[in-house]
């Protein structure tokens, strides 16, 4: 088993931080490109949601880990800000929080069919987890 935690600001720049990351840090397993699209996809959508909505008047942290065994990657990101109060409603397709500033809504459904599993966790004014598992289709040594 490998793994890697770093905690980063929820700044929109640091997404394409993640993403980097988690490409390098995979790249031991040689995931297919389509693979490794669908993983970098889903952190990106993890991430901006937590910088989007986590902290809306302060700003915070996001916390991004991983671990893969074997095949097995699985990814957690969490934040520390105000939570979601409905994660049955926040997972359904187009619900969005902010859609004055024309946001989708589509950002779990993404995370959700990109990854082979889904899970996320909240408690109200303690933050948001989401946690993602891809299975590689094989390891490729």
């Amino acid at each position: 088993m490998n793994k890697v935690f770093v905690r980063f600001s929820a700044l929109s720049e640091n997404e394409s931080f993640a993403r980097t990351l988690i490409a390098g840090f995979l790249l031991p397993l040689n995931p297919s490109l389509d693979e490794l699209s669908d993983i970098k996809t889903a952190v990106s959508e993890a991430v901006t949601n937590s910088v989007v909505h986590a902290y809306p008047n302060t700003t915070g942290d996001v916390e991004l880990s991983c671990w893969y065994d074997k095949n097995e990657v699985h990814i957690i990101v969490k934040d520390y800000g105000v939570g979601i109060s409905n994660i049955k409603l926040a997972l359904e397709p187009f619900y969005s929080t902010k859609k004055n500033e024309e946001r989708s809504g589509m950002g779990f459904t993404v995370m959700g069919s990109f990854m082979d599993e889904l899970k996320v966790d909240s408690n109200i004014n303690q933050g948001v987890m989401v946690h993602m598992v891809k299975k590689l289709a094989e390891i490729k040594e």
